[in-house]
């Protein structure tokens, strides 16, 4: 289904947020003005002054209370966060809010020494007399533009990493998750940052990346996650300015299932990874091929654990899977299941779907699917849905060409006892991130830089290389031999300096001590040029 279809969130004048277990209206959203957004942009440059003159370690040592804020509130937030998404409580505290409070702690530790400046090694004794030295400064006004399906554990690194590195921030949630964005801005309303440093935006897909990217008072770096039409589009318009911008888009993330697969974990992994937060995770299982001497009982096994999940309103403590996101997502897996049955698919299992449920609600019960090959556009393209899609290959070589023909490449799984065979295939496989015997939790891990090469999206987050994506380098570079007049190839030019510079060429260079030596005599013959006046 077409991604540029009618949003039910996005009324004309403001933003409706439905609970997804029951359809029935949480809450009432007015957009903002452009006045108020240009407000914000105000305050947000403002205070960014303030904090950016502060010490790293005491920017950091302002947002570490955000973890306490987090733990302290952990029972509010993943109610908001399960009423808007409807996924389970467990599901929010697990993949959002744990993942949250632990990235807080691990940046505000490692943020001075990632961000300190660093000293690059002499490259030749010619640039002897420089002094050099890496700095790491804002950017100045970083724009967070995030989508529903993580409302709080994917914008979260990213205003962290932003706001350590000394920038201001201006963050929009998508339309169905607004409430989520409020609990974030308040969790770090709490913390002792300059007023107005963290803007929440309530504004409407299409009109936040115009804002956000407007040729005036617009953002200096933008970090999108997002679908991969849009991601074009912002990436087009941030070209136009030439400001940095970053990436993710999604994934088609395959599990590889080898002939020695630990089958109690794999079965068990494979469930968890394609099922988890009703499949909507753009690192979830996708694609699962199996050795086609495990098919069968892979399969069986798998089916059985299926058929166990249980579905119901995600408030419950015994429900392990609730309603998808939106209306639309929810058609959009039917409408690929049901192109895969016609094209001779089959559904080895359903999980039971309670009489009681909501009839208002987004509900589809996760499906184990079989007998799939790649004609079928479940196994192509993005499903972002409760389906188990298995296919039987006759070895890994196949598994891996399979599963690199994808446009997607953001993660994917190995599943072996063999940890040699583990690494050996991962190698092998284009991805971002690739996993032996685990999947998908890795996006909660702030030790290791998050993204993917082709429709998966452009630069990283999180990590180091996401902590340094929001700073930007200055080299400041400083002469030790000031007192001198000038320097072998400042002018005028000369026979002497110019068989110098050429010597130094082999000096430094050149192949062998002796053409090294022979070069050596000319350069140095140019040094008493330095203490020429003219």
């Amino acid at each position: 289904m077409s991604n540029t279809r009618h949003n039910p969130a996005e009324g004309e004048h403001e933003a409706l947020v439905h609970n997804p277990a029951t359809g029935e209206l949480l809450s009432r959203h007015a957009w903002m003005s452009d006045a108020a957004v240009d407000e914000a942009f105000n305050r947000a440059r403002e205070a960014q002054e303030i904090w950016a003159a502060l010490p790293l370690r005491e920017r950091a040592r302002r947002i570490r209370p955000l973890a306490w804020w987090l733990d302290e509130n952990s029972e509010a937030v993943a109610t908001t966060i399960s009423s808007c998404t409807g996924k389970p409580r467990q599901d929010a505290i697990t993949t959002e809010i744990l993942p949250a409070a632990l990235a807080t702690g691990y940046y505000c530790r490692m943020a001075p020494r990632w961000l300190r400046p660093m000293r690059p090694p002499l490259s030749t004794l010619a640039y002897v007399g420089k002094r050099t030295r890496v700095e790491y400064l804002p950017h100045g006004l970083v724009g967070i533009i995030s989508p529903w399906n993580y409302p709080l554990g994917i914008p979260s690194h990213e205003i962290i990493c932003a706001l350590l590195a000394g920038n201001g921030v201006v963050f929009k949630t998508a339309p169905e998750t607004i409430p989520v964005g409020e609990c974030l801005a308040e969790g770090l309303a709490n913390l002792d940052l300059p007023p107005g440093l963290m803007q929440h935006l309530v504004l409407p897909g299409v009109r936040a990346g115009e804002r956000l990217l407007a040729a005036d008072n617009g953002v200096d770096k933008l970090a999108f996650t997002g679908s991969v039409p849009v991601g074009r589009l912002l990436a087009a318009r941030a070209g136009e300015r030439l400001i940095p911008a970053g990436f993710e888009l999604g994934g088609k993330d395959p599990m590889l299932v080898c002939h020695d697969a630990p089958m109690p974990r794999a079965v068990n992994g494979a469930l968890w990874a394609s099922i988890q937060n009703a499949g909507q995770a753009c690192a979830g299982v996708e694609r699962i091929y199996v050795d086609r001497r495990l098919h069968d009982s892979f399969v069986n096994e798998l089916a059985q654990r299926v058929e166990g999940l249980r579905v119901g309103l995600p408030d419950g403590n015994q429900t392990d899977i609730g309603p998808l996101t939106t209306a639309r997502q929810r058609d959009k897996v039917a409408e690929q299941v049901d192109q895969a049955v016609s094209a001779g698919a089959q559904i080895v299992a359903q999980a039971p779907m309670p009489q009681e449920l909501p009839q208002g609600g987004y509900w589809y019960p996760p499906t184990l699917l079989s007998n799939v090959d790649e004609t079928m556009v479940i196994m192509r393209e993005e499903t972002f849905g409760p389906v188990i899609a298995v296919q039987a290959v006759n070895d890994m070589d196949e598994a891996v060409a399979l599963a690199n023909q994808s446009p997607y490449a953001l993660t994917a799984s190995v599943w072996t006892r063999s940890r040699r065979r583990g690494r050996k295939l991962a190698r092998r496989l284009n991805a971002g991130t690739v996993t032996v015997n685990d999947h998908l939790m890795t996006h909660g891990m702030p030790e290791i830089s998050w993204g993917g090469p082709r429709h998966s999206g452009l630069g990283r987050s999180h990590g180091r290389s996401g902590m340094l994506a929001m700073a930007r380098e200055r080299n400041l570079v400083d002469e030790r031999f000031h007192f001198l007049p000038r320097t072998p190839w400042w002018f005028p030019y000369s026979e002497r300096g110019l068989r110098g510079l050429k010597g130094a060429i082999s000096a430094f260079n050149g192949r062998g001590l002796g053409r090294r030596m022979r070069g050596l005599l000319p350069f140095l013959r140019t040094l008493p040029d330095t203490f020429r006046k003219q």
